[in-house]
């Protein structure tokens, strides 16, 4: 006799069975790999070094300039590493990035011993030492891009995250409790689909003295739960009535309890496709916003900054086609996967498609 299969091992195997939605999923996590380990990549700080008889990973900066050790800001390196290392601590040693290449500044002729300088503007053509590229102040773009993709990342997944939160918990409460309860939760939904994303986001930015990328990630995600709400009370709505809630509430279960325990693990599946395409909107939003001046300020780098980069030489085409090309293949990644998790968790598609 076959052993029957839970609704998620199903449709994790409908979805294993589509190529391009398992190949969407692989690029996401390319993408998460490269993101967490974007120091290791590219930079121009050690990913570990032995240092005066300790151990350092000075390339944690990176992430945030506060876990840069400050043992070398006393010592002055000021940012360059492989000579000052020598020079200062002869038994000195360290691991390097993939690429010796700094995503905020250029390198210096004859930092790394033996290579000449970035070039830049028009001389910054894609080369062996700067594969993509650099831009007009001699920044190298593969180093921008690598260290972009935890912005590209961020905005998708804390944008909807934040989206997410409030569109289930508005849809199920006005869902459940029906009533002057879910009137109220429809209006104030209507109400905030009539707010414009884009220009509350360059509202904010210009009110605010330093807007951040996290501003920017707060006003999406505060805007973008509508969608996500009204699909939860349409669920809740429906399932409100099955047996096994009337069961549970036979059985003296709370309002929360069933909430929690029996409606939204079986309304989640559908929930989760306008939130896969919420993140590659959030991503496109952020990107449009960089390339027109109003993204997260220097030294941060995202992919739309280095597309705004070209609009001041438009024959600097490698501005262009490779943040281009990441945009327009991760936003095809979770497009991908949003289509695949509707196919396999919606009967009513593959019903279709027989």
């Amino acid at each position: 006799m076959e052993r029957s299969h839970g609704f998620w091992a199903e449709a994790w195997r409908r979805y294993h069975c589509r190529p391009l939605a398992v190949g969407g999923l692989g690029f996401v996590g390319f993408l998460v790999v490269v993101a967490a380990f974007a120091p290791a990549i590219a930079g121009t700080k050690p990913v570990l070094c032995r240092y005066k008889g300790r151990l350092y990973a000075p390339c944690l900066g990176y992430f945030d300039r506060r876990l840069e050790p400050a043992i070398f800001t006393k010592d002055k390196f000021r940012g360059t590493y492989p000579r000052n290392l020598a020079a200062k601590d002869p038994d000195s040693w360290a691991l390097w990035p993939l690429f010796f290449q700094d995503p905020y500044r250029s390198v210096r002729n004859d930092e790394w011993p033996g290579r000449p300088e970035n070039p830049a503007m028009d001389q910054g053509r894609p080369s062996w030492n700067n594969l993509f590229g650099t831009d007009q102040a001699g920044v190298d773009v593969l180093a921008k891009m690598v260290h972009g993709t935890t912005i590209a990342l961020l905005v998708g997944f804390v944008s909807m995250g934040i989206a997410g939160t409030i569109g289930v918990v508005v849809g199920a409460v006005g869902g459940y409790f029906g009533g002057w309860i879910d009137m109220l939760t429809s209006r104030v939904t209507e109400i905030v689909m009539c707010v414009p994303t884009l220009v509350l986001i360059l509202s904010i930015v210009a009110i605010i003295e330093k807007p951040t990328i996290w501003h920017t990630m707060a006003i999406i995600g505060f805007t973008g739960w509508t969608g996500i709400a009204r699909l939860t009370r349409g669920e809740f709505l429906r399932l409100k009535s099955s047996e096994y809630v009337t069961a549970a509430r036979a059985a003296g279960a709370g309002p929360l309890r069933i909430m929690l325990r029996h409606v939204l693990p079986n309304a989640l599946a559908p929930i989760l496709v306008p939130i896969t395409f919420g993140i590659a909107s959030a991503i496109l939003t952020e990107s449009g916003l960089s390339f027109l001046g109003f993204g997260p300020p220097p030294p941060s780098a995202s992919w739309g900054s280095v597309l705004n980069g070209a609009r001041s030489n438009l024959g600097m085409w490698w501005l262009v086609v490779f943040p281009g090309a990441a945009i327009f293949l991760t936003v095809l990644a979770y497009n991908l996967i949003g289509e695949g998790l509707q196919e396999s968790t919606d009967p009513r598609l593959r019903e279709a498609r027989k």
